[in-house]
């Protein structure tokens, strides 16, 4: 094995556990079983799932195989994992919805002569209750309470169901199930991943090692990726919704998106940051950048097609050539609320006021219309924004 196979995969990870358990399984020449879990407990794949998948893909490339592990199962307990309450479970017939969809958005990006489709209601769902309890049995209380979301909700007094303690468990036995040589997952399954290599060395296999990816901040640039928050991209988004929403982003924000969604090098990457060092405009990079991820999901010449709409809707606009540039504050705590951006750039009378405009429909971000009243906007945003149809600005966020 070549150390530049090893650097390929760590590229853009933010673990590799342990890295010389990798190198011996890499070592023995052979396709390696890559597992990537994901419950369905939602219709839609969006952009921060792709982070991972875009790992399996590159290991595609390089020879192995991709276990892609549908959790019909596990999604009925629901992944604790970042929660301060215990999750509502799903009916059998939402997850068995959810699960039809996902195999069709993950051959968006994975091969699919180089993938296995996996449920884990087949071993999971066959468990006898004697089974659960010797399975159970494998861990203890206080191994689960240094779980940093487990021990925050114990020292705060809030409760937590037993059966969540089952969730890492059985997701650390679908490793041993499967055999797998190498879990993914984002930062935040780093105690599930690890749980999965523990239970294989008490089963008596070799251990799996684990990739951690880091996690993709959402459209407001702060919390992370998730359609509760309403701040995602989701893989099945329309053409012009998709390009439309990369384009939101801010500048600062597009090139975490470039390092963890886009397929060009490093080296491509460096080189565009420079040019726009040296004076290019950003929005062009942040335009290549939509044009790329349109295409990836929507086929070739879907991205050009939406840039030439995404141009269309801003002239039939008509916005002014003469926009003011407003710089408006952060509040003390860090936050910048739309509404709140709105009322200091004086396109509204009140935050009240911005709030009722948004849920009109009334005020779009760079010509896309703006759905979450509740959307924050990320320190350095810089975008045209418009309330109604005459009233435009630039509004940059600062300190």
């Amino acid at each position: 094995m070549s150390d530049d196979v090893l650097s390929q995969i760590k590229m853009g990870a933010e673990e590799l556990l342990p890295e010389d358990t990798l190198k011996e399984k890499l070592a023995e020449n052979r396709p390696l079983r890559i597992k990537l879990g994901c419950d369905p407990t939602a219709s839609d794949i969006h952009f921060g799932h792709t982070v991972v998948l875009n790992k399996c893909r590159q290991l595609q490339n390089l020879g192995h195989r991709v276990q892609f592990l549908i959790g019909d199962f596990t999604a009925q307990i629901g992944d604790p994992t970042g929660k301060n309450k215990t999750r509502e479970p799903l009916t059998r017939e939402a997850i068995e919805a959810n699960a039809k969809t996902y195999q069709e958005q993950a051959f968006k990006i994975l091969d699919p002569e180089q993938t296995d489709i996996v449920y884990n209601n087949d071993w999971l769902g066959k468990m006898s209750a004697a089974e659960m309890i010797g399975l159970a049995a494998r861990s203890t209380v206080a191994r689960m309470l240094e779980r940093d979301d487990f021990d925050k909700r114990y020292k705060g007094n809030q409760p937590i169901a037993i059966h969540e303690f089952l969730y890492p468990l059985l997701q650390g036995y679908d490793s041993v199930h499967l055999k797998t040589d190498l879990e993914l997952g984002g930062t935040d399954q780093k105690f599930n991943l690890l749980m999965g290599r523990e239970l294989q060395k008490q089963f008596g296999q070799t251990g799996q090692a684990i990739l951690t990816m880091p996690l993709l901040e959402g459209l407001d640039g702060v919390k992370k990726m998730s359609k509760s928050l309403g701040n995602y991209i989701g893989v099945t988004d329309k053409p012009d919704d998709m390009f439309g929403k990369v384009m939101s982003i801010s500048d600062e924000l597009m090139w975490r998106y470039y390092s963890l969604l886009s397929f060009m090098s490093a080296a491509e990457q460096l080189a565009m940051q420079k040019e726009i060092a040296d004076g290019a405009n950003p929005r062009d990079y942040k335009v290549k950048l939509a044009m790329e991820l349109v295409d990836r999901f929507h086929g070739v010449g879907a991205g050009e097609q939406a840039y030439a709409n995404f141009v269309a809707r801003f002239r039939q606009n008509q916005v002014p050539d003469d926009i003011e540039e407003k710089i408006v504050t952060m509040h003390d705590d860090g936050r910048m609320p739309i509404a709140s951006a709105l009322k200091q750039a004086g396109l509204v009378s009140s935050t009240s006021d911005g709030i009722r405009m948004v849920k009109q429909g009334g005020v779009k971000i760079d010509g896309e219309k703006v759905e979450d009243p509740k959307l924050e906007l990320p320190m350095d945003f810089e975008a045209v924004v418009q309330v109604g149809k005459r009233r435009f600005a630039k509004i940059k966020v600062g300190k």
